[in-house]
C-alpha cells in the first residue's frame, strides 16, 4: 500500500459536478442526507450495472445511489485516472438508505450474490485495480455485517463448487482510515450517473452472478445485531435474485413487490 501511495496520481481539489437529482428516484445525489438515512459504498464490478441493481430494490428503503470511485488515494480523479491504476481507487456505488425500509444484509444479499467476488482485480471481462470487489464502512455494525456474510458467503460459494479456488478477495475498508484531504467515495463524472437508465446507453454490465444465495441471516449474523435482520422475503430473493445480464434486460424503475 505505501508504494501504491507513494506511485498515486496527485489530483485536485475541485470535486466532480453532478446532476442535483438521481436520474431515476428523483431524490437528491448529495448531502446533507435527512437524519434516518444511512450510507455505505460498496464495490462490485462496473459501476453502471452495479448502481441499476441497487436503485431497483423495493419498498422505498434506498433513498440514493450514485457511482463513484472509492479507496484510493488519489483525491478527486476522474475516470481516465481511475482506469490507469494509479489511484488505487474502485468503481463503487455509494447507497443512502433507511434502515427502517431495508436492512444492510440486504443490501449486502444483493451485493454478494450480483458478482463474483474470488476474483481478485476483474469481473468478468473487465480487468483492472478498478475492478476489485470492496466494502466501505462507516460505522461498527456495518463492519461486523460485512465480514460475518463474507465469511458466510465464501463457504456457500466453496459449497457450491463456484468461485475460484482462493476465495474471495473483497477487501472490507474503514471510511475512517480516509482523512486529510481523502475521503472514501469520490463522485464520478456526471455521464456515469444513473447511466443504465439514460437514452442512448450502451447495454453494458460485465458482472457475474454465482446464483449462490447468501445463506440464512440466523446461521451467521452475530447475536447482537438481530436487530438487522432482512427485510425482503425469501420469496423477492426466489423472483428477482440476481442473475446474469439481469440489469441489462430489467426495467429502470424500483421493483415492485410489497
Amino acid at each position: 500500500m505505501m508504494g501504491a501511495a507513494a506511485r498515486a496520481l496527485k489530483g485536485r481539489s475541485e470535486k466532480m459536478e453532478v446532476s442535483p437529482t438521481h436520474f431515476v428516484l428523483k431524490t437528491p445525489m448529495e448531502g446533507p442526507w435527512p437524519a434516518n438515512m444511512k450510507v455505505c459504498v460498496l464495490a462490485n464490478g462496473c459501476f453502471w450495472g452495479s448502481e441499476k441493481g441497487f436503485w431497483r430494490l423495493p419498498g422505498g428503503g434506498v433513498h440514493s445511489t450514485a457511482v463513484g470511485y472509492a479507496a484510493g488515494q488519489t483525491a478527486n480523479p476522474n475516470y481516465e485516472e481511475c482506469c490507469s491504476g494509479r489511484t488505487g481507487a474502485t468503481e463503487a456505488v455509494q447507497v443512502v438508505y433507511d434502515p427502517e425500509k431495508i436492512s444492510m444484509v440486504d443490501l449486502l444479499r444483493w451485493f454478494w450474490e450480483s458478482h463474483d467476488p474470488t476474483q481478485g482485480d476483474r469481473q468478468g471481462n473487465d480487468r483492472g485495480t478498478q475492478y476489485r470487489s470492496a466494502l466501505i464502512y462507516f460505522d461498527s455494525e456495518q463492519e461486523q455485517l460485512m465480514r460475518a456474510s463474507k465469511d458466510a458467503y465464501e463457504k456457500a460459494l466453496k459449497a457450491a463448487g463456484k468461485g475460484e479456488g482462493s476465495g474471495i478477495t473483497t477487501e472490507i475498508v474503514a471510511a475512517s482510515n480516509f482523512h486529510g484531504p481523502l475521503v472514501p467515495f469520490y463522485y464520478a463524472e456526471d455521464y456515469h450517473q444513473q447511466y443504465l437508465a439514460k437514452p442512448g446507453a450502451r447495454p453494458y454490465c460485465s458482472a457475474q452472478p454465482q446464483q449462490v444465495p447468501l445463506p440464512p441471516f440466523e446461521e451467521w449474523a452475530p447475536e447482537a445485531l438481530a436487530h438487522h435482520a432482512p427485510k425482503l422475503s425469501e420469496e423477492f430473493w426466489r423472483q428477482h435474485a440476481p442473475k446474469p445480464h439481469c440489469v441489462i434486460r430489467s426495467p429502470h424503475e424500483p421493483i415492485k413487490f410489497f
